[in-house]
């Protein structure tokens, strides 16, 4: 537990930094934002994605990921919640990182319909991404940070540079490092942000075909590879799943 406890430690000043370098963006940000337009902001988020988390306990994972998906394209302005408008941009949602892994957007759209009754036309959905990997932290068993908010919405989105820009679950280490390093981050908030998303083994797929299959129909490589250290690879031995394990959809 005081592992957990110490990733998500590590990967809220990762997300603190994101905001930092990305969040401002033709905004200024604070945390009493919304104080007196929308009082009730932070109560309806919280309750909303306790309420998804409580249902499927990954949702918390999947909301980090898409904040942090967002946030490496263009700053953290929602652009990754807007579907594609053939007249005028193709969105980020079926980007190479995003495709059918990408999830959550339900959750967002529930909490956006709920805030849109007791205060329509108020909290961007830039806020309520931020709000709701804050929570989700929260409700999983990490520290609580206070948000700050005010950002502005995006009114377009690039696949493009979504492409461009998130790391993909088949780069390697020096390649995550030169894009964490392109927004700012270090080694250290690579291995912190990428740890939070194997919360409730969120990326379970990712993960499996990263560190135990090398490509497909080769073999796992922490039971068969030699340039591995011999301790790691008995520890991922003990915990992961055996190559040959069929794993329940979930």
């Amino acid at each position: 537990m005081a592992s957990i406890v110490s990733c998500f430690s590590k990967f809220c000043l990762t997300l603190f930094l994101l905001v930092l370098f990305h969040g401002s963006t033709n905004a200024k940000l604070s945390t009493n934002f919304y104080s007196k337009s929308c009082p009730n902001l932070l109560p309806t988020v919280k309750f909303i994605v306790h309420s998804a988390i409580m249902k499927e306990a990954r949702m918390g994972a999947s909301l980090l990921r898409l904040f942090f998906h967002d946030c490496f394209v263009n700053g953290c302005d929602g652009s990754i919640l807007l579907d594609d408008d053939t007249s005028s941009f193709i969105g980020e949602k079926n980007a190479a990182p995003n495709r059918n892994s990408a999830r959550g957007f339900n959750v967002v759209d529930d909490i956006k319909s709920a805030i849109e009754i007791v205060c329509p036309g108020v909290v961007s959905c830039a806020d309520i991404l931020a709000i709701s990997a804050r929570d989700s932290v929260t409700i999983l068993g990490g520290p609580y940070w206070d948000v700050k908010l005010g950002r502005r919405d995006a009114r377009t989105a690039s696949q493009a540079a979504a492409n461009n820009n998130i790391p993909s679950p088949s780069s390697n280490l020096n390649q995550l490092i030169s894009r964490f390093s392109a927004h700012g981050l270090s080694p250290r908030d690579l291995v912190a942000l990428s740890g939070s998303n194997l919360a409730q083994d969120f990326i379970y797929r990712f993960y499996r075909n990263l560190l135990l299959v090398h490509r497909v129909g080769a073999p796992a490589r922490v039971y068969n590879e030699s340039n591995i250290d011999p301790s790691f690879a008995r520890t991922r031995q003990r915990n992961l799943y055996r190559p040959n394990y069929a794993r329940p959809n979930t």
